[in-house]
Parts: C-alpha cells; structure tokens; sequence
C-alpha cells in the first residue's frame, strides 16, 4: 500500500528511518493495528515491523496496548512533532558541546580566500568582520539595495565600541541611514560607485575591509525572478595576503586623493 513517499522522505529529514516513517504513517491512518495490520499498511516486513514499532515507543511517537495480539497507536501529530522538536534540539545542543569539546587546533584555516554563494551567509561574515574590528572600518557600497538593517546595526555597535567607521555610498539617502545607525561615522556620498559597467551580466554590490586585513567583496546578477538579485561573495583574512594588501591600497589611496 502506498505510504506516501513525501511523507516518508520528509519524516526521514526529521530523524525517522524509512520503516519508522512508514509505520508510523500507517498508524495515522488508524485508530489502532496489530503489527501484522501495521505490516500490510506500510508495506514493512512483519519481521521488522515489531523492532520498528518499539523504537517508535521509546521515541514517544506510539502507544502500546499490551493485549493479546498487542495493539498500536499513534500519538497525535502535535504530540509527535514536538517530541520530534525536542529530540532535534537536544541533538544540536550535543553536538554544539562536542564540537566545543574538540577545541581550536592552532591553524592557518582561516588564510587564502574563500567564496560566498549565499547573501545570508554573507551577511553574516560581514557582521563577524565588524565584530573583529578594533581599528577602523572601511565601507564601500555600490549598490544600496544590500544594505540591510542588520548590517546598518553592526555598524553602529562598532562605531559604539569606537570603531572609526569610514564609508563611501553612492546615494545621500544611504549616507543619511548609515549616519542615522552610526552618527560619528565619516560617510562619503560618491555617486560614480553606481557607474560601474557590468561584467558579464555582473555588477559590485559592497566591499568591506576591517582593521586593513580582513576583506569582503561582494557582486550581484540578476536572480530567478522578476527584479531579482542574487549576491556572491570572496573574503580573505590576513594582513600579508594578496588580496587584502591590494584592496588596502586601494582603499588608502581613495582615502588620499578625497
């Protein structure tokens, strides 16, 4: 009988091996079932069902009825869901200590430079350079439209922890959010930063530089839908590294010819 291969693939991503995820699925379709029941429903050996269906109890996810032939049942789905829900989070939280356990070997893991296809991932690595900075920042957008809040926010709390922010933006209505966010910051309104031809349907988004080592270029193409954008990135961390003592170079000489 048919299972529902979505159902099963997606109680699998939520820990179930396929047999749990068919007996259970053939549970929800009853009150209750022998396991010969449960056999002929989920299309699992009988031999197998009786293990699957104990581990299904000890995970909270089925009743057991002791009579004679024994009966199952399936917990409701709220039920089921939030067991599920916690087991994964204990889960995270094990993983989370062992990996805390194995310590930081002394490595050169972070040198080189590295790419970014994601625009949250790269959101992310830009509020960890601000975080990193104790010097100065240094802010360069060509494209205000991946300017977010969360990103005009570690902004701010640099600038707080006194942090010299210096940035250049292609728009006075940019300049006026960055200096509303971080009011002690040296913004730039330079508007030839949006008159860069595309390369390849591609075009700059922002660069970031921290504490002149740490770097994050990023461009944009168009995406899938309608007026859509999607963001890629490069960085590098490393004062002696090409690509930063480049980009640093770069970045002072705007800073001199300004």
């Amino acid at each position: 009988m048919d299972t529902g291969p979505d159902a099963v693939e997606a109680l699998g991503n939520l820990g179930l091996t396929e047999y749990e995820a068919r007996c259970f699925i053939a549970l929800n379709r009853v009150e209750q079932a022998t396991a010969k029941e449960i056999s002929q429903l989920s299309d699992v050996p009988r031999s197998r069902v009786y293990d699957t269906v104990d581990k299904l109890h000890k995970r909270g996810l089925v009743d057991v009825q002791q009579s004679d032939p024994r009966q199952y049942r399936a917990v409701s789905k709220e039920q089921a869901f939030e067991k599920l829900r916690s087991s994964f989070d204990e889960n995270v939280e094990e993983a989370d200590a062992a990996l805390e356990g194995v310590g930081s070997a002394e490595t050169q893991e972070q040198k080189g430079t590295w790419s970014i296809a994601d625009a949250e991932h790269i959101e992310d690595r830009i509020l960890t350079l601000f975080e990193n900075a104790d010097d100065r920042i240094h802010y360069l957008v060509a494209d205000g439209s991946v300017v977010t809040e969360t990103i005009l926010e570690g902004l701010s709390e640099a600038a707080d922890r006194g942090v010299t922010v210096i940035a250049e933006v292609p728009s006075e209505s940019l300049r006026d959010r960055i200096e509303e966010h971080a009011p002690g910051a040296d913004v730039r309104v330079i508007p030839d930063l949006v008159e860069s031809n595309t390369v390849v349907d591609k075009w700059p988004g922002q660069l970031v530089m921290g504490d002149q080592q740490s770097v994050l270029a990023s461009g944009l193409e168009t995406g899938d839908g309608p007026w859509s954008k999607r963001e890629t990135a490069v960085w590098s961390h490393g004062y002696d590294h090409g690509f930063a003592a480049w980009i640093r170079e770069l970045l002072d000489d705007r800073l001199t010819e300004s």
